[in-house]
Formats: structure tokens, sequence, C-alpha cells
């Protein structure tokens, strides 16, 4: 039984007591260890909320957890200011990375903002089943994230200054053997600007292996006028080449929204957040807000597929099309998409891209 081991965990397996050992990582307690927490002074005291965040230097990389055994990280809880003296945009300079079972190379690796669904560097709430961001920035995860040897978690600042403030609380189970069949956790972050006329935008790409993917960010910035989303998802599955398996019939219909998301009273976009899916986000960017100069639309987007995961046995591709609408006609276009893909697969994995600059994450 799952729960005996630390997984399976909803509101129905609430009273099955099981063997696993809760453990949590925090400023306070940054080994996990029990009854290690909270030993820090203050002006108030020994005890009195001493250490409760801590500092990024620019350019360090932080160990959050380093947890060994086997186990599975059930929530992480994150908050930091968006801005420094040194300017905006904090949340897509520091990056998440996340390492299983003592691998080279990260099988999480998202711009902090992004992988909570924050794209664009600006905090937005979000009200969904495995990712909530609550007022004001706090940023919390419940995928489960099951290891067999142990995990790593760190966060790199490749801000152009120190971070203050950085707060963050990663909740753990710890237990004998996992299921012969779990999956580890995977995400990854990718971003293409102004792409040739007719391509289309890679959510995720080389992925071998046997998992199934389980959601999918969008931020995207409708940098050509008209309608943006009339482009088709599309999922190639276990050797699929010029053909999907899986194909949508248009952007916003993936999201679980209709007709150009426009509120029939306002005729304006409409914005909703949901356990699965969400458009949480619409806003038009301005020069104060230092993205492009003029007013560009830029919108927030959010699918979990917990209820309808995509299986794949041997490999997988997901994209989305770039197509627009101008009232007459369907027409190609050319925008600014960054993503966050998100799945389990069995270990190991293939190495990620390299992931762009700092100044290759900021609008040209």
């Amino acid at each position: 039984m799952f729960i005996e081991n630390g997984l399976g965990m909803s509101l129905g397996t609430i009273p099955i007591i099981s063997k696993s050992k809760t453990r949590s990582i925090s400023a306070e307690n940054p080994t996990g260890e029990a009854g290690e927490g909270g030993k820090a002074s203050s002006n108030l005291g020994i005890g009195r909320k001493g250490r409760p965040c801590i500092g990024l230097k620019q350019g360090e990389i932080a160990t959050l957890a380093d947890i060994t055994g086997t186990g599975c990280i059930q929530h992480i809880w994150i908050t930091v200011p968006d801005t420094t003296d040194k300017g905006s945009f904090v949340l897509r300079d520091l990056i998440l990375r996340i390492y299983w079972d003592g691998e080279d190379v990260p099988s999480v690796e998202a711009p902090l903002g992004d992988f909570f669904c924050n794209g664009f560097g600006i905090r937005k709430n979000v009200n969904s089943l495995p990712i909530a961001v609550n007022t004001s920035g706090g940023f919390n995860c419940y995928f489960p994230m099951p290891f067999e040897k142990s995990a790593i978690m760190t966060i790199e600042n490749q801000h152009e200054g120190d971070v203050t403030g950085f707060f963050y609380q990663i909740t753990y189970s710890l237990f004998d053997t996992l299921p012969k069949n779990t999956g580890y956790f995977h995400a990854q972050w990718n971003r293409q600007n102004c792409a040739a006329l007719g391509s289309d935008f890679k959510i995720l790409d080389n992925i071998k292996g046997e998992g199934q993917y389980i959601g999918t960010y969008l931020a995207w910035a409708s940098l050509e006028r008209c309608w943006w989303g009339e482009g088709e998802i599309k999922f190639y599955i276990d050797g699929d080449k010029d053909w999907p398996t899986i194909c949508g019939t248009g952007t916003e219909d993936y999201f679980g929204g209709a007709w150009c998301y426009c509120d029939p009273k306002t005729k304006t976009p409409g914005s909703y957040s949901t356990p699965f899916l969400g458009y949480h986000y619409y806003e038009e960017a301005t020069e104060i807000d230092g993205w492009y100069g003029h007013k560009v639309p830029m919108h927030g987007l959010y699918r979990w597929h917990i209820m309808d995961p995509i299986r794949f046995e041997k490999d997988l591709k997901v994209t989305i099309q770039q197509i627009g609408h101008n009232g007459r006609n369907l027409f190609e276009r050319s925008d600014d998409i960054s993503s966050v893909a998100y799945w389990y697969q069995k270990e190991p994995h293939n190495n990620f891209q390299n992931l762009l600059s700092r100044e290759n994450r900021w609008p040209k």
C-alpha cells in the first residue's frame, strides 16, 4: 500500500497511519534532522525566530536541501522579494535545480518564478492543485517528488546583485522502499523569441525513456497584433515523426477555455484559475515595466495532466503552433514564448539543453 511508504497521500488516505518519518528543511533547520530546528538567536533570545531566511550573494549557488535515504518531497514553499536595488526580474534570475540519486545533471532546471507559473518576473496568484501562489508571492508546490538514494535542491543567483530575504521550507518523508514502477519528477524551462514563421514552439524535446507528461506552463507575449491563440498543441509519442499521436484544437482549448477567452460583457480577456488548468495572468506591458517599450499583451497559462497523463514508453516531444486569426483568416505568428514542461520518468534521463543566459532570458 503506497501510504505505508509515504506515497499516495490524499483526502481519503489521511486516516491511515504510516511508519514513514516526516522531516522539514528550512533556514531554521538546514539539515532537517530530528530535534535540530529553531536554535538560532534573535534580539528576543535563543530559539526566537533567529534565522528564518538566508541571503544569496550575486553568483552564489546555495544548497537548499541535501537529503540522504529513500523518501519523497511532499511540499515546497518559497518566497523572495522580486526586486532589489539592482533592478527587478529576480524571479527569472534565480535558477532552481533538483538532482536525484547522485546524478551529475539536474532533473529540474527552471527560473524560480516560471517553475511556479509566474513568468515575466511578475508575481501573480495561482489557485491550482499542485502549484499555488498566494498573496503576496508565497510559492507552493505539491508535486510528489520521490527518490531512492538522495535528493539535492539548489538555487543559483544570476541577478545583478545580492538577494536578501530568501525564505524556504521543504517538507519530505523518509521510508524504506519505493514501488518498482516509480518515476522521478522532472521539469525543464525553454524560451524562443521571434521564431521563423510557420515553426512550432518546442515545449519539450529529446525525451527518452518511459514515463508520463503531467503539466505545461506557458508565458506568452503576443508581439504581433490580433488574436494569438489558434495554435494547436501536439504530442509526438513513441516514434512519431511527421505527425503526432495527439493534436489539440487550439491554444485556449488546451488550457480549458474557449472563444479567445473573451468576456462577453467587457469584450476583454477573462482570466481564471482552477485546480487543473488556468489562464491566470493577462496584462499589457509598458515601457515602465522594463519589458518592450510599447504595449505588449502578456499571457500566463497552465494545464495539469493529473487526471489525464500523457504516457510514453520510448520517447516524447511536445510542441505548440504559433497561429493567429485577424477576424478573416488564420495567419502565422512569431511571438515571445517561454515554457515549463513537467513530467515523470524512470532514470536515467537525457541531458537538458543548455539553459539560456540571463541576458537571453529577457526581451531584446
